[in-house]
């Protein structure tokens, strides 16, 4: 199976669907990766916070795939963002996950109340120009965090990862990425379980139609859009069903029904709200 790719403003191609392990417990990431490998993941998101980079290492030590096949994203936590903590930071990262550098290195959240973003941001473009991380991008950042970014350095994220699902789209966010050539990574693709995505008639309708399942429905959803996607599931029959969303088209009436499913008052947000993560 051939995973699509797209290319980041920066000319490197990243896997359009990838594994994500956020609150993969430590002692079965080893297992959950390695697994994901196995039925063709190539695409690999983790982060300092999740505590199970060396899992995610030793499974890619294990896998036996050249390196250039995999795309591997690391991310910055909130507290490593002042002097040369970011420096430290990737260099720990890439000694538990066991790697020389990676392909995404991510700033976490923009914690604006400690008004230190920027300076982390500063901090990630000298770790790209020394070859530790080869794209570099941000995650949780409103408009107003990537604009200032962009304004005091000169330098756009090559994306920006942040809570998209049907009912929560954030399209301001999409808006201003789209202007930018900035490509938008979906975490919570799939709502997290927190509301009845799979009950919508938008979605079970389309399932029914092709055959699929609702996940898969959302999924195909995400990549039509143009996102870039990592669902999260530690059950093989559950990668595999994940990867299995590209033999099919949602119709543009099925894409239009799900696309408006976010009432576009914010209600639909079951995360944190960057401005409150600091």
């Amino acid at each position: 199976m051939t995973i699509p790719t797209l290319t980041l403003n920066d000319g490197h191609a990243i896997p359009q669907l990838g594994y994500g392990v956020f609150k993969v417990p430590a002692d079965v990431t080893e297992k959950a990766v390695s697994e994901a490998l196995e039925v063709g993941y190539r695409h690999i998101d983790t982060a300092a916070i999740y505590g199970n980079e060396e899992g995610v290492g030793a499974a890619i030590a294990k896998s036996g795939i050249p390196r250039d096949e995999l795309f591997v994203t690391t991310k910055l936590w909130n507290d490593r963002h002042d002097g040369d903590e970011p420096d430290a930071a990737i260099a720990e990262s890439l000694d538990k996950l066991g790697l020389e550098n990676v392909d995404l290195y991510l700033v976490h959240w923009p914690t604006p109340a400690n008004d230190n973003f920027v300076h982390a941001w500063e901090k990630v473009i000298g770790i790209r120009d020394r070859g530790l991380a080869r794209s570099i991008g941000v995650s949780n950042f409103l408009v107003p965090h990537l604009e200032r970014i962009v304004a005091e350095t000169g330098v756009v994220p090559a994306v920006d990862q942040i809570e998209l699902h049907p009912a929560y789209q954030q399209r301001e966010i999409g808006s201003w990425a789209r202007d930018n050539d900035v490509r938008i990574e979906a975490w919570g693709p799939l709502g997290q379980g927190k509301y009845d995505l799979f009950g919508i008639p938008a979605v079970t309708d389309a399932a029914a139609a092709h055959g699929k399942s609702p996940a898969q429905v959302v999924l195909r959803w995400h990549l039509q859009k143009g996102n870039i996607v990592f669902p999260k599931s530690v059950r093989i029959e559950r990668l595999r069903e994940n990867l299995d969303v590209f033999d099919f088209t949602l119709t543009d009436v099925e894409f239009a029904a799900i696309s408006e499913l976010d009432p576009g008052d914010g209600s639909g947000r079951v995360g944190s709200h960057p401005n409150d993560v600091n």
